[in-house]
């Protein structure tokens, strides 16, 4: 029996001004999770989520290595961003900058970690920690419309995890 899937269920909390931390379980090991997150191939599969078409994923997978993802949003709208892995730690965290080029000068830090659901090897529990240079730079990012949009990704981030089984 496959387990029930957890559509629209990411929770976004303000720690502080600078910070958004995000927090979603997925019914999929924690290695599929990784994979689907970490290969250029897979990300594809589902950065966008419902709200565009993912041109490209760079991904030089080591730490000191950079990354790029580009989606088109809409016609004519093009998104890129782009960033510096500083850690790596296999099946359990990513420690990356993060740079959404239409704020070239604004940038994060994000500490995206994996860890079993409750013990439960057959579940995810994937927490990302932004920490923004700025609270202007937070708030510009939480008034993106970022949350919907994130939701959409993470629901197909785990559509493609689970189809990796």
């Amino acid at each position: 029996m496959t387990a029930p899937t957890t559509t629209g269920t990411a929770k976004v909390e303000l720690p502080s001004a600078t910070t958004i931390l995000i927090t979603r379980e997925f019914a999929a090991p924690r290695h599929l999770v990784w994979r689907a997150y970490t290969e250029p191939e897979l990300v594809k599969r589902w950065w966008a989520g419902e709200k565009g078409e993912v041109t490209l994923v760079e991904s030089d997978f080591r730490v000191g290595g950079r990354w790029r993802q580009v989606m088109v949003a809409g016609p004519g709208f093009e998104v890129g961003f782009n960033g510096e892995f500083r850690e790596i730690v296999e099946f359990e965290k990513i420690v990356c900058t993060e740079t959404f080029e239409g704020m070239p000068d604004a940038y994060s830090v994000n500490t995206i970690s994996f860890a079993d659901s409750a013990g439960d090897p057959g579940r995810t529990t994937l927490t990302m920690l932004i920490g923004h240079t700025e609270a202007a730079h937070r708030d510009a990012h939480i008034n993106s419309g970022m949350e919907e949009g994130m939701q959409g990704s993470m629901d197909a981030l785990e559509r493609v995890a689970v189809s990796l089984r």
